[in-house]
């Protein structure tokens, strides 16, 4: 790279060489939305002003590149080179003769001046200067790919977000309109969804830097508690209380559904936290149709009773023969 070609990446990003990586990172985040292609259609000016962001980031959020960078400005990616371009060595570029140097190391030590410097440490045959006797301290944010960008790993281009849904929603099927920043998109969420699932929308991630193509978006669904239904696994469960009356003897209740109410047998003499599964009455499966809904029983015990109510009681226990504790008396340690 000609001297002519530099570019400040700090500039670029508007940020001070003494930038901490969360500094660039949050400056670099808001040019690129600003100028981000999809913001910005057959813009080309913008266009050009991402990819230059986009390059500037891509070495002021390494560690090591922006520890070149820094060191040796313009010829910085050619630090460390022991091979001249093009494979051969004695190569002249603008005029200027190389042949006079072993290795590119040479080269730039004496272009900088900084051979045998006493001015910064020096470190693999570089020199840098550091501040108070200290070495600069970088964050490695190489990880980050919140809107694409250039390195040595492929950048990721799929973008996830979460969308909360209401068990009618999402038991039902439902469109939804969402603002992702840059754009609004109408996306149809299929029946049956739960907490967990996800919806795949392609063709709304993030641009791809070398290729221009978007990957895609995904939805994780996350559905709002009911105050009713809650899961177990594949199934919808409710918990539904009875007298201890309608425990002895029987009786037909209503259960909420997902359809609406039904009417339930309850058998005679059914324990409290018992279940009655009611089948086909459950979530919806996209594959498989329709699931079961479990009821849980429980015992709803009086705690007022009326005159009339508490002589039956006490008649009914004192004429009571079933013991539920029978089997107590022969346990010992």
């Amino acid at each position: 790279m000609a001297s002519t070609d530099y570019k400040d990446y700090y500039a670029i990003l508007g940020v001070n060489k003494n930038a901490s990586a969360e500094e660039i990172k949050k400056a670099f985040r808001k040019l690129a939305v600003k100028y981000h292609p999809d913001r910005n259609p057959e813009n080309k000016q913008a266009e050009e002003k991402f990819k230059e962001i986009s390059e500037a980031y891509e070495v002021l959020s390494d560690h090591e590149k922006r520890q070149k960078y820094d060191q040796f400005g313009q010829y910085w990616q050619r630090a460390n080179q022991d091979v001249w371009p093009n494979g051969q060595s004695g190569v002249d570029i603008n005029d200027f003769n190389f042949s006079q140097y072993g290795n590119f190391d040479e080269f730039i030590n004496e272009l900088l001046g900084r051979f045998g410097s006493t001015n910064g440490s020096r470190t693999g045959g570089y020199s840098y200067r550091t501040t108070a006797g200290r070495q600069p301290e970088y964050s490695d944010f190489s990880g980050f790919s919140d809107v694409g960008g250039f390195g040595t790993q492929p950048p990721v281009t799929d973008r996830t977000a979460t969308l909360r849904l209401s068990f009618s929603e999402a038991f039902k099927g439902v469109q939804k309109r969402l603002n992702l920043g840059n754009e609004v998109l109408d996306v149809r969420i299929p029946a049956g969804a739960k907490t967990g699932s996800r919806v795949r929308v392609r063709g709304k991630g993030s641009i791809n830097p070398y290729n221009q193509q978007r990957g895609d978006l995904y939805l994780k669904i996350e559905l709002i508690p009911h105050p009713f239904f809650q899961f177990e696994g594949e199934n919808l469960v409710c918990t539904v209380p009875i007298t201890p009356d309608e425990a002895i003897l029987g009786a037909s209740i209503n259960v909420p559904t997902p359809d609406g109410m039904v009417t339930v047998r309850v058998p005679p003499g059914i324990n409290s936290g018992q279940s009655l599964r009611l089948r086909g009455k459950g979530w919806v499966h996209p594959k498989d149709g329709r699931g079961d809904q479990l009821v849980k029983i429980v015992m709803d015990t009086p705690q007022s009773l009326t005159e009339t109510e508490l002589e039956l009681y006490q008649k009914i226990s004192a004429c009571r023969v079933h013991n539920p504790r029978s089997h107590l008396k022969t346990v010992s340690l």
